[in-house]
């Protein structure tokens, strides 16, 4: 599995309406074979800044990112943003979430 961390600075006229703006690209990307999550969070300490968590099975990486709305978001999104967008993007993940055993609750 790829798990994929992006980081949005939105411009701040345009960050309340980011979940609304992405929201097309967003339930597209949810509806693709090979999607396991893809969920966005505003930060807490900058209210411009999103962060998208996202994963797929391995093989699901390039169509993804040539499927049409993928294109359509690289042509509309950027106009939204202050910056590139900063990602981490891990491969060879487990499929299952583990338990945060230093926070365990009984």
């Amino acid at each position: 599995m790829i798990l994929i961390c992006v980081k949005w600075t939105v411009k701040p006229e345009h960050a309340d309406a980011w979940p609304e703006i992405t929201r097309e690209f967003t339930e597209a990307t949810r509806a693709e074979p090979g999607n396991k999550f893809f969920e966005w969070s505003r930060s807490v300490e900058d209210p411009n800044q999103y962060v998208l968590l996202e994963a797929f099975d391995d093989d699901a990486a390039v169509p993804h990112v040539t499927s049409d709305h993928f294109k359509k978001a690289q042509a509309e999104l950027p106009q939204y943003v202050v910056e590139t967008p900063r990602i981490r993007n891990l491969q060879g993940q487990p499929e299952e979430w583990d338990l945060l055993g230093e926070f365990q609750v009984s």
